[in-house]
């Protein structure tokens, strides 16, 4: 029996299940928890599913969680999506569940489910979600299209960056054509920003610090966040405006997470791989897109140095 199918008859077998994801919420991980409780209430109405985890206010538009209380432990099915290690599993004791299933796109870290399935060539855990329906009984609706295709988007930067395949194209084409779905009425929810936000955005290019080996970066104090009355989840998210900027090859944010009293670190790039780095720092993800956890400023001088010198191999190597 293949994953999917597998996957496919716990879902099927335990009338409660669970969905959670990692920490610090993107719409990959909204859209493909969210999606995916629609998917089996639609296929399973009788089921009781939850999504866990704590919300993310700029992301609301994507759906409603479920509030967590410790009645959900008992005989239920945890599914953990967008997710490569346990310890960045946002809400849930995994060790309290009588059974558990990994769907995750990541490159791998750690088995921690009964189950697990890894596909590092898709471009999402939204994606993987249509993948599950497209290869199982499981039924989709326009609402469970409209928070994957949501997921896929927000990885994927619109469907721009490498790991977007014809598979990808092929499972949103499978959604528009079985549920009608709107596509573009969903885009502006996703990119729509305030002018707040955007003077925000011009603080952190007109302070961006950008080294002669083309890495860019920015530390953002408790002062800052507070002039703008932003937090560092939303701080840091300005990471993915910064793309297209010439002679800068990677780049990051680090912004003091008050809630955690920690430094949250968000880093992309255009060539040099940075996960490898990531890892060094309580982080990890994608080749060219990591998120860190650190103590503090002091330890994020030394991680620059490290990707300072990755973006200055990477020259090197490209002859540029």
């Amino acid at each position: 029996m293949n994953t999917f199918k597998q996957i496919y008859k716990l879902i099927k077998k335990y009338n409660k299940i669970v969905i959670a994801r990692h920490i610090g919420a993107d719409p990959d991980a909204l859209g493909s928890t969210l999606g995916l409780k629609e998917v089996i209430l639609n296929t399973f109405p009788k089921k009781q599913v939850y999504v866990v985890g704590t919300p993310a206010a700029k992301h609301k538009y994507i759906g409603i969680l479920d509030k967590f209380n410790e009645n959900m432990y008992e005989d239920s099915l945890l599914i953990v999506l967008d997710t490569p290690n346990a310890i960045r599993i946002d809400g849930v004791d995994i060790n309290k569940f009588e059974y558990k299933i990994k769907i995750d796109h990541h490159p791998f870290i750690e088995k921690f489910a009964d189950i697990e399935l890894i596909d590092e060539t898709s471009s999402s855990a939204s994606q993987l979600v249509v993948e599950l329906v497209v290869n199982t009984k499981l039924k989709i609706n326009k609402e469970a299209a409209e928070k994957l295709f949501i997921g896929i988007v927000g990885d994927t930067n619109r469907f721009m960056y490498y790991y977007t395949t014809p598979k990808t194209f092929e499972l949103v084409s499978y959604m528009i054509k079985e549920t009608n779905l709107e596509f573009t009425n969903l885009y502006e929810n996703m990119y729509i920003r305030s002018l707040h936000d955007l003077r925000f955005q011009s603080y952190v290019i007109n302070n961006l610090t950008l080294t002669d080996e083309g890495f860019g970066y920015i530390r953002l104090e408790q002062d800052i966040l507070d002039e703008y009355g932003i937090d560092a989840a939303t701080a840091t998210n300005v990471v993915n405006g910064l793309t297209y900027i010439e002679d800068m090859y990677a780049w990051a944010i680090f912004a003091y997470d008050k809630s955690n009293d920690n430094i949250r670190g968000s880093i992309r790039s255009r060539g040099p791989i940075i996960n490898d780095i990531a890892s060094n720092y309580n982080g990890g993800g994608h080749i060219y897109a990591s998120g860190i956890r650190v103590k503090d400023f002091e330890t994020i001088d030394l991680l620059i140095n490290d990707l300072n010198e990755v973006c200055k191999e990477y020259k090197e190597k490209k002859n540029i």
